[in-house]
């Protein structure tokens, strides 16, 4: 019998290609062909999946966009259900803001193609779809992390310049600790991000 192929999944395989060969040589690097012998297969089965390399890349920036705002949903429940001011809902704030940062090795391969993506996306109108989606989403996200921590009656202004400044200080953070690992450490990222909490 031919072998059943889970398309999804081998979509999935080639954007984990794609992350690897932006973190290790960068997004010029990521070609139909060089993702397809990344993958370990072959060109043709690549074709299959994606017409081009402009399609190949639109989908992975998508889909990275869709892990990091999934993952940033998943947390919300638990920052709602706390009660504001106590220890336990600032370690949900705090857990959620860093599922945006590069703080283990999935997350650090997800968010190097994120930032990469980003910033061609100035030069790439292919790409500049997904770059407005993916600011929007996290921002939505950020913003309703800052309504949770600020009284009810703080003007919308207020809350939009305090959105904007912390997201400011995640993007700093992921790009400190994507270019100076060795002294932006994970703990340096925490201590920093609830340095940014306590200014607030």
């Amino acid at each position: 019998m031919p072998k059943i192929v889970d398309a999804e999944a081998r979509r999935q395989d080639v954007v984990e290609a794609v992350l690897r060969i932006i973190a290790g040589d960068g997004l010029e690097r990521a070609s139909l062909r060089e993702t397809a012998d990344e993958a370990g297969l072959a060109v043709g089965s690549v074709r299959h999946y994606f017409a081009g390399s402009e399609e190949l890349l639109a989908f992975a920036f998508a889909s990275v966009v869709d892990r990091i705002v999934r993952r940033l949903e998943a947390s919300m429940p638990d920052v709602h259900a706390a009660e504001p001011g106590t220890p336990e809902h600032r370690a949900a704030i705090l857990t959620l803001l860093c599922g945006l940062l590069p703080l283990d090795g999935p997350r650090a391969l997800e968010v190097c193609a994120w930032m990469a993506f980003r910033n061609a996306a100035r030069v790439r109108p292919f790409l500049a779809a997904e770059a407005d989606r993916s600011h929007r989403e996290v921002a939505v996200i950020v913003g309703r992390v800052i309504s949770a921590l600020r009284p009810e009656y703080e003007p919308k202004e207020s809350l939009v310049v305090e959105a904007e400044r912390l997201l400011a200080t995640l993007d700093g953070l992921c790009m400190h600790a994507l270019l100076q690992p060795g002294w932006m450490t994970r703990e340096m990222c925490v201590d920093v991000l609830e340095q940014h909490l306590d200014g607030m």
